[in-house]
């Protein structure tokens, strides 16, 4: 099986970190992004950025002097895949950590590579159970992640609704790792919220028409309808909820649809839709008193300047993992148990482009729903809602 492979040498150096490590050949960090298939839109703007990050890293001298090797394996949205990258990157790459993968599903399928092997994994899928053992009630030793969770997600929708006085609506969902973690999050937070689910339907992530589940929907007249997918599957439920004239229903996002290609590619339908984001999408929207402006200001120029092209959410999560291990190998050099406990215990105040973390042994997200913005769509582009 072939895994498809990308080798950027960098060189960073982070002497304003004041830190001094053991000279080594190189620093080795890996990564496994969807970089192609049905989820390429999550993986390519990831894997871009931290090609870009490790480039500035190697322009600016390199880690305490000496050479990031960044490794990255395309998964191709595939479990397996990414289980056998992972596995790769450890065993036969010798890598110091992994960042990635890009979904929920196969971040779930490597969980227990980076127990076995002893190798931190900063992950950049958003289920919350990516690093937190349900059965133990423990965070995971050794995976950590930088995208907001769905309860954070939920937390900020439901919060909106509420001040608007919404009680009741519908959920829809894809059947994925994600739509189904989004679902049991929605169905969980609702009775803390005061709402009151009248319709939950699903639907397949290939599926190219949702009418049906809309149709039922609109007969129960819910006075919102919340959507948790990601990919193509949430251009289609936009264009058949305004071809079956719902508009008058206000419909949110979860923050999945945080890229404006989706905006772009719901040809008008996505115009008036909510969503929950990071300050990675609005930087153009934020104030230079806000904490998050010059990471954000500074990552939006340069990606738009390397590649002529809308950056997303997606990207950031890279660019928070990559800087974060970036940071450790700096402090302590690349011993896996040392950069491990790094990020858990020094990693406190890190801004990054989706919220400012905060790591500790009970908290691998570091994150809470002050890291999201209520974001509408106006004019084919995001706009702060009232």
């Amino acid at each position: 099986m072939k895994l498809r492979r990308i080798v950027i040498f960098t060189t960073v150096c982070l002497f304003s970190l004041g830190f001094l490590v053991s000279p080594a050949l190189a620093f080795k960090v890996g990564a496994v992004f969807s970089v192609t298939g049905r989820t390429s839109f999550l993986g390519d703007p990831e894997k871009k950025t931290a090609v870009m990050v490790a480039e500035q890293i190697n322009a600016a001298g390199g880690i305490n002097g000496e050479k990031l090797e960044l490794i990255v394996y395309d998964s191709e949205g595939d479990a397996t895949k990414a289980n056998l990258a992972v596995k790769k990157l450890i065993t036969q790459d010798k890598v110091s950590v992994v960042i990635g993968p890009s979904l929920s599903g196969t971040s779930m399928a490597v969980v227990p590579l980076a127990a076995k092997y002893k190798t931190p994994l900063i992950s950049c899928a958003a289920s919350y159970k990516i690093t937190w053992d349900k059965e133990k009630g423990t965070a995971r030793k050794w995976v950590f992640k930088t995208p907001q969770t769905d309860t954070m997600a939920v937390d900020a929708i439901y919060s909106a609704l509420k001040q608007k006085g919404i009680s009741k609506i519908a959920i829809m969902s894809v059947t994925s790792g994600f739509g189904a973690s989004g679902r049991g999050e929605l169905i969980r937070l609702a009775p803390e919220y005061g709402m009151t689910i009248m319709a939950d339907e699903k639907y397949g992530p290939k599926d190219t028409d949702m009418t049906v589940q809309l149709t039922k929907i609109k007969g129960l007249a819910p006075k919102a309808i919340v959507n948790w997918s990601v990919g193509p599957t949430q251009v289609v439920v936009l264009r058949n909820w305004r071809d079956l004239g719902m508009k008058s229903i206000p419909f949110y996002q979860s923050h999945g649809f945080g890229s404006r290609k989706n905006i772009e590619l719901a040809a008008g339908a996505a115009e008036g839709v909510f969503c929950p984001l990071g300050a990675v999408n609005i930087a153009e929207l934020l104030t230079p008193y806000d904490t998050q402006y010059a990471v954000a200001q500074r990552y939006l120029k340069d990606y738009k300047a390397k590649y002529n092209e809308p950056l997303s959410s997606f990207g950031g999560h890279a660019w928070d993992a990559l800087h974060m291990a970036a940071q450790a190998l700096a402090s302590v050099g690349d011993d896996k148990a040392k950069i491990r406990d790094y990020l858990e215990n020094n990693i406190k105040g890190f801004v990054g482009q989706h919220g400012v973390f905060f790591y500790s042994p009970d908290d691998h997200i570091g994150l809470d729903k002050a890291a999201f913005r209520m974001v509408v769509v106006r004019d084919g582009d995001w706009a702060l809602a009232d």
